[in-house]
């Protein structure tokens, strides 16, 4: 079991990756379906999906004909370019809608947002999902932290404000609190989680 953690540790995003059908955020491809829709992403849409990771979210934008390229530290499909939220190597104004799911909380979000409203053009829009906390952190283990989206998770109002600050209006709010317990309940029914929190000990109990 040890080993088990020890591997979990050492590469959380691989870890869930294999216990996971689809993106790694809450709702999966259905979620970004639904925020597509809201940007109003179609036919010949200039789309920028920023940490794109796999590509899942290129290919629901592709299918509706949009003109879809990504962005991201480490890319891992031949539809994206390496980069980071922070420095876009895009030029400005040549952007539709740019898409950020559960990535803007991993970097510096003033930097990221000021980022987003260069590369937009005109009508622009910012299609925005990111994990949000109520209260602490969960006391977790900072490679699971950072694997859930948590080390710079920040309270809805607080990332609201943020954004609204940056010269964005915001025109539509989700709550995906069902998602991410539906989330929860796949990776648990498929790992001993309670064995592993157990090998933890005490922060096992806390967390």
């Amino acid at each position: 079991m040890s080993g088990l953690l020890d591997a979990a540790l050492s590469n959380p995003w691989g870890m869930l990756d294999t216990m996971l059908e689809g993106p790694l955020h809450p709702g999966g491809t259905a979620a970004t379906a639904q925020l597509l829709d809201r940007a109003g992403v179609g036919p010949e849409t200039r789309l920028l999906d920023v940490g794109c990771g796999a590509g899942d979210a290129l290919s629901v934008a592709q299918d509706r004909g949009a003109d879809a390229i990504g962005i991201d530290p480490e890319p891992s499909t031949d539809r994206a370019v390496q980069g980071d939220a922070t420095a876009l190597p895009i030029k400005s104004g040549s952007v539709n809608v740019l898409l950020a799911e559960c990535v803007l909380c991993l970097t510096d979000l003033d930097a990221a947002l000021a980022e987003a409203n260069r590369v937009l053009g005109d009508g622009g829009r910012l299609a925005l999902s990111d994990v949000v906390v109520d209260g602490n952190r969960p006391d977790v283990p900072d490679t699971v932290a950072e694997a859930l989206c948590l080390t710079g998770a920040r309270g809805r109002d607080r990332l609201t404000d943020r954004v609204e600050a940056a010269g964005f209006e915001i025109q539509t709010v989700s709550d995906h609190h069902d998602d991410l317990l539906e989330m929860r309940d796949q990776v648990t029914d498929r790992i001993d989680y309670e064995g592993l929190l157990g090998v933890m000990g005490e922060r096992g109990e806390r967390a």
